[in-house]
């Protein structure tokens, strides 16, 4: 299959990480129903790396289960920060150096903290996207931890 060759891709090539490409047909504000209904797969296995920023305008990535929120009242209190709120787009691909909807946690411009949600953790396999709209990566979570500064939250809605 050919897929794109992203930051995201060299990393997990140069880790020497197992992964199956997955491409569809990229739809604006079509979200992980989207891919997760294109793939046949479930949407909880399908992780969105969401970026964004405190309160004092740090930078942090979020990986959350495609059909799950992210409460910001919850991940604030867990960093001990006034407010956590999603990045502007055009601030988002700053620091990652992705375009939003093909934001991958790996091979980001900026080395970013990443917060998982505990539970992606139990998950077999998931899916979570390589670097482009509409390319998505299926991994075994494990691999989040191996590759990345991740630290584990429970702020899911």
């Amino acid at each position: 299959m050919d897929y794109p060759v992203t930051p995201a891709v060299r990393v997990l090539r140069e880790r020497k990480v197992e992964f199956a490409p997955h491409l569809y047909d990229y739809e604006e504000r079509g979200g992980t129903r989207r891919s997760a209904a294109e793939l046949g797969v479930d949407e909880h296995a399908v992780v969105k790396t969401l970026v964004m920023e405190t309160d004092a305008r740090k930078p942090l990535v979020v990986l959350m289960h495609g059909d799950r929120e992210v409460s910001t009242k919850g991940l604030a209190r867990a960093l001990g920060v006034k407010s956590v709120q999603p990045c502007e787009p055009a601030t988002a691909q700053k620091h990652t150096g992705y375009l939003v909807g093909g934001t991958s946690p790996f091979g980001t411009r900026a080395r970013l903290p990443v917060y998982v949600e505990r539970t992606i953790f139990e998950l077999p396999k998931i899916y979570i996207n390589g670097g482009k709209r509409g390319f998505l990566v299926e991994i075994e979570p494990r691999v989040l931890r191996e590759l990345l500064p991740v630290e584990e939250v429970s702020v899911a809605i």
